[in-house]
């Protein structure tokens, strides 16, 4: 499924007012937990990434040496 930055919004709506219940124009989605709540925020987030062609979670890390 591709996910839309609305749908990301909603998520993160939700978990900044503690509610579980997410509508996502005429859907209602009530997850059972806050952390499987944020378990779907993660899921939409690595999704959105994947499709614009960048990543959350990557990092680059420079590498010295004396000499």
């Amino acid at each position: 499924m591709a996910w839309t930055q609305q749908q990301l919004d909603a998520i993160e709506a939700a978990i900044a007012s503690g509610e579980l219940t997410v509508r996502f124009g005429d859907r209602t989605v009530t997850y059972r937990s806050m952390d499987e709540l944020l378990q779907a925020r993660a899921v939409i987030k690595e999704s959105i990434s994947a499709s614009a062609g960048t990543s959350t979670d990557r990092f680059s890390f420079a590498q010295t040496s004396k000499g």
